[in-house]
């Protein structure tokens, strides 16, 4: 029963990819708990889009913290980061128009 518990326990991965200044995303923070929602509060409080994924968040959780997301991992982060473009877009647009 509380190995159950712990696999329901939120967890939260953050990315930052900077075409400007690195060549690959790079993990920046991970937490499960009351870690994950802290890092979820603070991506909303600053109008970060949030997107839930838990197998790569699981797949995120094992790299160090400011590891660049291996080769393998591309495909999946830049699902992620189409995401986020197309949800930085629709903010801007509302934004503009209100």
């Amino acid at each position: 029963m509380g190995e159950n518990r712990l696999e329901k326990r939120k967890m939260a991965a953050a990315i930052r990819y900077d075409a400007a200044t690195s060549d690959a995303p790079r993990l920046t923070a991970k937490g499960r708990g009351a870690v994950a929602e802290k890092i979820i509060e603070i991506a909303r409080r600053h109008d970060i889009p949030v997107r839930e994924d838990r197998a790569l968040v699981e797949i995120l959780s094992r790299l160090d913290i400011d590891r660049q997301i291996p080769p393998e991992l591309y495909r999946a982060v830049a699902e992620i980061l189409a995401f986020v473009y197309s949800a930085n877009a629709q903010y801007r647009e509302k934004r503009g128009s209100g």
